[in-house]
């Protein structure tokens, strides 16, 4: 079986009660809200990871304030042929504060949308499980950067 590794970057920006959040478009062209942020290009310092991809899926420009965690996931997909990946995502989770840009889409991107949501709306969103996995850690914030089961 086919093992892969990807790591990422997010970011939870809450302001004034509301959460930015990007709409993902999945391969079936479903779409789901989730945190802003994206995998690591090689050599680029995570950190960099989450200031680039808020501007490209959000437009705006954002100050990673705290690391607040990071969520293990693995999972297995179909690939072509027939044969199965054995995936494994490392995503670092940061606080960020928004200071400055203007919020508008991604173009060409995996997202199309991006959004404040009001912090009570979001369990009643199309959402990733990472949307959740992101409010724990900033609402917990727990000493070891895990989220609590």
């Amino acid at each position: 079986m086919h093992k892969e590794l990807r790591v990422a970057a997010y970011a939870v920006c809450v302001r004034d009660g509301q959460v930015l959040l990007a709409r993902w478009v999945a391969g079936d062209g479903s779409r789901r809200w989730t945190l802003p942020g994206g995998g690591m290009d090689h050599g680029e310092d995570p950190y960099d990871t989450v200031i680039r991809e808020l501007d490209e899926e959000t437009g705006y420009a954002v100050e990673p304030v705290t690391l607040l965690g990071v969520h293990s996931v693995q999972r297995r997909y179909p690939r072509d042929h027939g044969s199965v990946a054995d995936f494994h995502g490392l995503r670092l989770v940061y606080e960020g504060r928004v200071t400055g840009g203007t919020l508008r889409p991604e173009e060409n991107g995996s997202t199309d949308l991006a959004a404040w949501h009001t912090l009570d709306d979001v369990r009643r969103l199309a959402r990733v499980e990472l949307v959740d996995v992101g409010l724990q850690l900033w609402r917990d914030r727990p000493p070891a950067g895990r989220p609590l089961p």
